[in-house]
């Protein structure tokens, strides 16, 4: 089976991000993650490319302290090297859209961890930055509901933990390292089960 058979031609992305806040129109996005999954000869899901950026918030942004204090991101910290909004989705993208081609896929569908959040704020950028995204514009595939499903659990550190994959939770609340986990997931429930055609 190629990719391009699994999810009716979509390609999974997977996203994580980190903000300073809720509402996706007002608040910045900080961080941004994304790992384009693949497929081995076996049929079985694989991370095959990992981009990962801190983003400047956008003019104007709300900045919620408890955000902040919770993520623990130093928006003003020179070591971040961030970059704007429209910098890092037109790298991200322009990744994906050739991971389309190469898989002959029609679409990216984004893959997240309460995937309606991440979609909300990469939607948002997207139109701030005038650009056109590779992502289906409603549809996601959710892990909490695939672990609930699973497993049980809807936690992600829980979910993670309960199917055997290592947990750090120093390590949790950054972009990059809940994309990795949340794609670990997603590929340990997708492999578990191969469709047949």
């Amino acid at each position: 089976m190629e990719l391009k058979d699994r999810i009716r031609g979509y390609l999974p992305v997977v996203i994580d991000v980190e903000t300073s806040g809720f509402n996706d129109k007002t608040d910045a996005l900080l961080e941004i993650c994304a790992i384009i999954l693949s497929m081995d000869e076996k049929g079985s899901f694989f991370p095959k490319t990992t981009l990962h950026y801190h983003v400047k918030p956008f003019k104007g942004a709300n900045i919620e302290p408890s955000a902040i204090k919770f993520n623990g991101i130093d928006i003003e910290n020179p070591f971040r090297l961030a970059i704007s909004e429209e910098r890092a989705l037109k790298e991200i993208f322009e990744q994906i859209n050739n991971a389309l081609k190469a898989e002959d896929c029609s679409r990216s569908i984004l893959v997240g961890h309460n995937a309606f959040f991440d979609l909300g704020f990469v939607k948002a950028a997207t139109e701030r930055a005038g650009l056109k995204s590779p992502f289906h514009q409603f549809s996601t595939i959710d892990t909490v509901s695939l672990s609930a499903m699973y497993c049980g659990e809807t936690v992600l550190a829980k979910a993670v933990s309960k199917v055997g994959i290592e947990w750090d939770n120093t390590e949790a609340h950054s972009a990059l390292y809940d994309t990795q986990k949340t794609s670990e997931l997603f590929c340990k429930i997708f492999n578990s089960k191969k469709l047949e055609y």
